[in-house]
C-alpha cells in the first residue's frame, strides 16, 4: 500500500479543562476524498484548524507528504477553507482571485482564469461577490483554494446552508477536482447523505475521538438492504426466525421491529413461516440503511 499523503497520530487538544480533540487518528491516501463525519460539535473544525496550524495540539503527531519537520513549508503545498471563504464582497470574482494570487504567491495570471472556468464562475464578469448566491460564494472560496494548485484541499462544511442545487453543484466540482486534477480533498460535514455520495473514505468523529474508519466498499457492507419487519409479539419472531429458518443475522430495534439482513429473496418464505407459528405481521418491507443510520447506531452502541 501507498504511504498516506497525510497522517494524524493520537491528537489531542484541550480548552481549560474540556477536551475538543481525544486521541484523534487520520490517514489519508493520494487523489481521494476522506470525509470527517460528525455532528456540530464532534471536532471537526478543531482537527482541521490543528492540520492549517491555525490551532496547536496538546499531544499527537501530523505528518504531510511523508514529512515531520518544516511544516509551513508543506502547509504551503495545500490550501484551507474553514467554515465560511474569505471573500472581498466589494469585489468582483476575477478581483477576489487575483488578491489571492498576490498572496499565495502564484506567478502565473492565466493560472485565475482557468480556476474560475473549473468552478463555473468565468461569466460573472462584474458582478461584485455582495450579489452572489451563497453557492456561487462557496465555489468562489474552493477555486481560491484552488488557485495555487494545492496537492490538499481541506474544506470545513463547505456545503453548510447551501440549497440543493447548490450542493450538487459542489459535489460535482469536488469530484471533477479529484478525478482530473488528482486533488486530495479532505471534507467535514455533519450532512452525512451527501458525503456518502461524495467521499471515497470516511472517518467517524464523535466528542474528538475517532470512532472509524473505512472506504466506500467497507460503507456498502456496511449499510446494506435488510427486511424491517413488525408484529404483535417481535420476541416470539425472533425466536421463529431463529428455530423455523435458522436466520441468525437480525437486530432488534428497540424491541419494536426486527432488521433482518439475511435470506432477503424470500419474503414470501419468511412471511409464511412467521403467520404459520400464530403471529401477526403488522409491517414486512424491504429497506436499506444510510450513512447517517449506520453514524447514529454506532453511537447508541457507545452510549450504552
Amino acid at each position: 500500500m501507498a504511504q498516506p499523503i497525510l497522517q494524524m497520530n493520537g491528537i489531542s487538544k484541550k480548552y481549560g479543562a474540556v477536551a475538543a480533540v481525544d486521541n484523534f487518528s487520520l490517514s489519508v491516501e493520494k487523489g481521494h476524498i476522506h470525509g470527517l463525519i460528525g455532528p456540530n460539535g464532534a471536532g471537526k473544525t478543531t482537527i482541521i484548524k490543528i492540520l492549517a496550524g491555525l490551532a496547536l495540539q496538546n499531544s499527537g503527531s501530523i505528518t504531510f507528504f511523508g514529512e515531520t519537520k518544516n511544516m509551513d513549508r508543506q502547509r504551503s503545498r495545500m490550501s484551507f477553507m474553514i467554515e465560511m471563504p474569505i471573500i472581498d464582497l466589494g469585489m468582483t470574482a476575477l478581483e477576489n482571485m487575483h488578491y489571492v494570487r498576490y498572496v499565495r504567491g502564484v506567478a502565473n495570471a492565466k493560472r485565475v482564469d482557468e480556476v474560475l472556468e473549473i468552478v463555473g464562475l468565468s461569466n460573472t464578469g462584474k458582478k461584485l461577490a455582495k450579489n452572489f448566491s451563497l453557492g456561487m460564494k462557496q465555489r468562489l472560496g474552493i477555486g481560491m483554494a484552488l488557485l495555487p494548485n494545492p496537492e490538499i484541499i481541506v474544506l470545513d462544511e463547505p456545503v453548510n446552508g447551501l440549497d440543493p442545487e447548490g450542493i450538487v453543484d459542489v459535489r460535482l466540482l469536488l469530484k471533477k477536482l479529484s478525478e482530473e486534477q488528482d486533488v486530495t480533498i479532505i471534507i467535514s460535514s455533519h450532512l452525512l447523505a451527501e458525503l456518502a455520495e461524495l467521499c471515497t473514505d470516511f472517518t467517524l468523529i464523535n466528542h474528538g475521538k475517532t470512532i472509524e474508519s473505512f472506504g466506500k466498499y467497507e460503507l456498502a457492507l456496511k449499510c446494506r438492504n435488510y427486511l424491517t419487519i413488525q408484529t404483535n409479539n417481535i420476541s416470539k419472531t425472533a425466536a421463529v426466525l431463529e428455530e423455523k429458518l435458522a436466520i441468525s443475522e437480525y437486530n432488534i430495534v428497540c424491541e419494536e421491529e426486527i432488521r433482518l439482513f439475511e435470506r432477503l429473496n424470500e419474503i414470501e418464505l419468511i412471511s409464511k413461516t412467521i403467520t404459520d407459528n400464530g403471529l401477526v405481521i403488522t409491517k414486512l418491507v424491504s429497506e436499506g440503511e444510510n450513512l447517517e443510520e449506520y453514524y447514529m447506531s454506532i453511537i447508541r452502541a457507545l452510549d450504552e
